[in-house]
């Protein structure tokens, strides 16, 4: 139950026309922006609500039960905090937003809506629209371990405790030529597929900051799944860390790493499950790999 003020109460009572939508958005780099759809800008707890931002939200659509309510916040990029750039970077996916009504002839007096994060986030001709998701969308999400052949830490993490510090496992060096996905940089004498399923961090240039995964690793050639916002340009400074197709041969071939291994590869699949009954030494209950 939302909590409001007796004061507060006692302005809506008495027909307050004065009311206007903040929102309060923390991105998952820690930025912290306020937006408003009156037509100055306000302030309440250390956060400026810009009016001049050009955005616009619907309804929060709230069920009974566990259903992920929602709701949309479109607008145009008229404003200097909403750009293109960090819209196609991901700079906002998975933000976290506060939605307050707040009496903006006295702003002391407001009340929390509803709260959520940023889904997904699509361009609309000169417009932009990002999906707003409840809180109840964490309980559609997959928790715990998944019993599976391959291993489901990533590379570098707490749980596979593999360092990447060093060449090649983690090269920069600048961009030598780009397209159509393409990526050519020096790189290490490594193999090909080496930095596949890896990413590539631009350091510099007009796409500073945004990250990618690499699809392919043929020839000194990186190509990425999805298209910087802006094409490199030769000279831009690139972060490369290795990939791993997190299999039991590469983990231990590869980076030497089969201590921290988090998989079952040695786990009965399907086609031993529903393969016809054989007879033998082999099927002692003992291990079938020894």
């Amino acid at each position: 139950m939302r909590q409001i003020s007796s004061a507060f109460r006692a302005r809506l009572d008495a027909g307050a026309t004065t009311l206007c939508a903040c929102w309060r958005v923390v991105r998952r780099d820690g930025v912290v922006q306020g937006f408003t759809d009156h037509d100055v800008d306000i302030v309440f707890d250390g956060v400026t609500y810009s009016a001049a931002s050009g955005l616009d939200g619907s309804g929060f659509e709230t069920d009974l039960g566990f259903a992920v309510g929602g709701a949309e916040a479109a607008g145009a990029l008229s404003s200097a905090s909403i750009t293109e750039r960090d819209l196609l970077n991901g700079a906002w996916d998975g933000a976290r937003v506060e939605i307050w009504r707040v009496d903006w002839a006295a702003p002391e007096h407001r009340v929390l809506m509803q709260s959520g994060v940023v889904g997904e986030v699509r361009r609309d001709g000169a417009r932009f629209v990002a999906e707003l998701r409840s809180l109840a969308h964490a309980l559609d999400q997959e928790r715990g371990r998944l019993f599976g052949a391959h291993c489901d830490a990533d590379l570098g993490d707490v749980r596979c405790r593999f360092a990447l510090s060093a060449s090649p496992f983690v090269h920069e060096t600048v961009v030598a030529g780009y397209g159509d996905l393409g990526v050519r940089a020096p790189l290490p004498r490594v193999a090909d597929g080496f930095y596949a399923n890896g990413r590539i961090t631009f350091v510099s240039g007009a796409n500073a900051g945004a990250s990618h995964t690499v699809r392919a690793h043929r020839d000194g050639v990186l190509t990425l799944w999805t298209a910087p916002t802006l094409a490199p340009a030769s000279g831009d400074r690139i972060r490369i860390h290795a990939g791993c197709d997190k299999t039991f041969a590469t983990c231990r071939d590869t980076f030497r790493n089969i201590g921290n291994f988090r998989g079952f590869p040695h786990l009965p699949g399907n086609d031993e499950l529903f393969a016809p009954a054989l007879s033998g030494p082999q099927l002692d209950g003992g291990s079938l790999f020894r």
